[in-house]
């Protein structure tokens, strides 16, 4: 099986199902590592962005990593992307971690704003399961050097100078393809974006 990310391009959606369906079957190490590498330091950014600290981001990180191990069989195509799974699993880490926390601590008073959200609803999984369906419809009706830059800003999580030194091309023209594809996408998805 050929690595997840070669020269920069991402792994399909059919490449992460067909990654976890050899977790899934035969607890194939190395498919394993191949979703590990890819969602590991994906996983720990959105985990820091939902105000975790860099090591407990690191810890929920590994735990979510390993439930996919253990899970991996319970992952189905039908319902949701790879993507989305994975990152419902981050979040029930994330959410799972805070209540522990939240038992083991003296405090009293406690902020309601505090209050960790509720787990995703099966109606909530399938809403987000349908809507990446319809990104991922709108990315393919994008031109080739569009999407490659909307992969590389958004996906990649590249730095635009970084994106327009690895494509070879004026930082003014990452900059306006990006402004082209952001457009072109919400015209695609009805303006819902």
């Amino acid at each position: 099986m050929k690595p997840v990310e070669q020269q920069g391009t991402l792994p399909t959606p059919g490449e992460l199902c067909q990654l976890m369906h050899a977790v899934a079957a035969a607890q194939d190490r190395s498919a394993f590592a191949a979703l590990f590498g890819y969602f590991a330091p994906r996983v720990k950014a959105f985990l820091m962005r939902s105000g975790l600290s860099a090591n407990m981001a690191e810890e929920v990180t590994q735990e979510t990593m390993l439930a996919i191990w253990h899970k991996a069989s319970y992952f189905d195509p039908s319902r949701a992307g790879v993507s989305t799974w994975i990152y419902a699993i981050a979040r029930n880490q994330r959410i799972d971690r805070l209540r522990r926390e939240r038992t083991h601590a003296v405090d009293h008073h406690s902020d309601p704003s505090d209050e960790p959200e509720p787990p995703d609803s099966g109606e909530d999984v399938a809403l987000v399961a349908e809507r990446e369906a319809q990104v991922r419809t709108a990315l393919a009706g994008l031109s080739k050097e569009q999407a490659a830059i909307v992969h590389l800003s958004f996906f990649a999580e590249k730095p635009h100078s970084e994106i327009a030194r690895e494509l070879g091309v004026p930082l003014g023209t990452v900059k306006s393809r990006i402004r082209l594809a952001l457009n072109r996408l919400r015209a695609l998805l009805g303006d819902e974006t």
